[in-house]
């Protein structure tokens, strides 16, 4: 779990240029480490354990793991620039945001990347032709869902009130939907 000193630690009063240079920082090391890293060493161990006869390899699963990529890290890195430049922090529970955001993507989905995060660790999957690292995708987000999602709520109740609850009884977290009118 996170580190009790680091949990809903609010940013420093920052320029929007430095958060965001942090937030480009975070994103590095995230992808790197959860896209990159991980699902290699996931890959490399599938491939001397019996799960290798599950592995696929089909030029379209390529195509499409590539594509869904591409366009739910475009949707992931919006989200982070949004998270940053409204809220004033960066997307991290050790420098959270000190604005409620509720623009951009926000209006669609209560956590836009932690959503675009899951498509693409299965974008990666795919790509790869891993079984492994699908199931890697859906261990993830049934660890956020279930592990960081209920402390990031209650801290986000904490600091921001009934204006807050208000937003989390309107916006759905995983499955988008038009926003309320008015918002």
């Amino acid at each position: 779990m996170i580190p009790r000193t680091w949990q809903g630690r609010r940013a420093r009063p920052a320029s929007a240029g430095y958060n965001l240079l942090k937030t480009a920082g975070q994103v590095v090391l995230l992808w790197t480490i959860f896209f990159g890293v991980l699902p290699a060493a996931l890959v490399r161990i599938e491939r001397h354990s019996p799960v290798r006869r599950y592995r696929f390899a089909h030029p379209r699963s390529r195509w499409v793991g590539r594509v869904l990529f591409m366009v739910a890290g475009l949707s992931g890195l919006a989200s982070g620039v949004v998270m940053t430049v409204a809220g004033q922090g960066t997307p991290l529970p050790m420098d959270c945001p000190r604005q409620l955001v509720i623009a951009g993507p926000y209006r669609y989905v209560r956590n836009p990347m932690a959503l675009t995060g899951l498509l693409q660790a299965l974008a990666v999957g795919l790509y790869r032709g891993s079984p492994t690292v699908l199931v890697y995708a859906l261990i993830g987000a049934l660890g956020w869902n279930y592990g960081i999602r209920p402390w990031e709520e209650q801290d986000l109740r904490r600091r921001f009130g009934p204006r807050y609850t208000e937003y989390h009884a309107q916006v759905r977290c995983w499955i988008p939907r038009r926003p309320v009118a008015g918002r």
